[in-house]
């Protein structure tokens, strides 16, 4: 059985390290703050989760997993309500989301004309 909560401990902190780095490298890569603010938000929230899990599993069942599992309750709740906060707050204010700019020699619907002539 301490085999088995090893290695389930040890895949949790793998799936939470991997969410954790996707989550940071969302926040380094995206171009504007409502992109880095929805990967923060989810990936963040989901790999604290994991590596908090994986915590009370290496811990045994005693008080102290109650107080992580709450952890991990709070976590998964005010995360994603934090990141769509300030989402919110900056589109009110005026910031406006990132688009990219058109191809040079774009133009709206010609694909869909192109497409069906022969």
């Amino acid at each position: 059985m301490t085999l088995a909560l090893d290695l389930a401990s040890l895949l949790l902190l793998a799936v939470g390290l991997a969410f954790v780095a996707g989550g940071t490298l969302g926040l380094v890569r995206l171009p504007d703050l409502f992109s880095r603010a929805h990967a923060t938000g989810k990936c963040d929230s989901v790999g604290a989760s994991a590596i908090l899990v994986a915590l009370a599993l290496q811990g045994g069942f005693s008080f102290g997993d109650l107080k992580l599992l709450l952890l991990v309750a709070l976590v998964l709740v005010t995360a994603p309500t934090a990141a769509h906060a300030l989402a919110r707050s900056a589109y009110r204010t005026g910031l406006e989301p990132w688009r990219r700019a058109p191809a040079a020699g774009w133009r709206r619907g010609a694909e869909r004309r192109d497409a069906g002539a022969p």
